[in-house]
């Protein structure tokens, strides 16, 4: 049974980031689950000067523990203009700054949903190079585009090959965690 950290890459108490990973959680029920809202961490913005101040935010050192002593990440991430949001981005800077390789043998579930075409694909992406940057060696993608026609929270993913494509991404990164 694996240790899994489950997160959205939002700070938005309404995140549909975060509702995906909700449900993908429902794939993974044989294994226990750390499931962190990301509107409730306090994490100030990234800068050298207040690292320097004020050391590393409790938010971040804590966050950073509960990775390092998962066996795997959920991770579903959002996009702003083609790009990871600014929480996602200050999360990974804060954490880089902690340890350059904390990615290092933890494989991951990236995903991305938007209620647009490319289903956040862009940020995703952008996402998965940085991972690999910090030390992550088993990514596996997922998008889900036209997130509000096609997803209900009762129901999960109603389009059958947006689901199959969801369920084969469960099954290949369970085959890193187990």
């Amino acid at each position: 049974m694996a240790q899994l950290l489950a997160t959205a890459g939002s700070n938005s108490s309404t995140s549909i980031n975060f509702q995906l990973v909700r449900h993908t959680l429902g794939f993974l029920q044989s294994h226990r689950t750390d499931l962190v809202d990301g509107s409730s961490l306090d994490i100030p913005l990234y800068s050298e000067d207040r690292e320097k101040q004020d050391g590393f935010p409790q938010a971040v050192r804590d966050f950073y523990a509960r990775l390092r002593a998962c066996d795997g990440l959920v991770l579903s991430v959002n996009e702003h203009n083609s790009n990871p949001s600014a929480y996602t981005k200050n999360l990974l800077d804060w954490l880089s700054r902690l340890d350059r390789k904390f990615m290092e043998g933890i494989p991951v579930l990236l995903m991305s949903a938007s209620g647009g075409k490319r289903g956040a694909q862009s940020s995703r992406e952008i996402t998965a190079r940085m991972l690999e940057r910090f030390g992550a060696e088993h990514i596996v993608q997922y998008s889900l585009p036209g997130f509000h026609d096609v997803f209900r929270a009762s129901e999960g993913i109603l389009d059958p090959v947006l689901k199959s494509a969801h369920e084969e991404a469960v099954g290949a990164f369970r085959e890193h965690i187990e």
